[in-house]
Order: C-alpha cells, then sequence, then structure tokens
C-alpha cells in the first residue's frame, strides 16, 4: 500500500470514527421528552361509570 492510500483509509476511518462519535455523545446527553400523561383528560372524573348491559 502506497503513502496515499494509507492517508485516504486514516482519514475515511478517522471521519467515520468522528460522526459516529458525535451522534452517539449527542444521543447519550439530550434529555428525555415528557411524555403526555394519558390519563391526564380523566383526572376530573372520579368514578367509574357502570357498563350497561
Amino acid at each position: 500500500m502506497n503513502t496515499a492510500a494509507i492517508i485516504t483509509m486514516v482519514c475515511a476511518q478517522g471521519f467515520v470514527i468522528a460522526f459516529a462519535s458525535y451522534f452517539f455523545y449527542k444521543v447519550l446527553s439530550t434529555p428525555p421528552k415528557q411524555e403526555p400523561d394519558s390519563y391526564s383528560e380523566n383526572d376530573d372524573v372520579l368514578v367509574r361509570q357502570p357498563e350497561k348491559e
């Protein structure tokens, strides 16, 4: 392998490692989003309605 090929290979691998590391860090450092409470609409309902037969 000649010098130009080694330099190209090292640069390409460095670019891929830097790209993957950046996004891996971004995924780990981003705080999770608050999910809406699925029962928030039912907070004012105190008694469950009886089932109709």
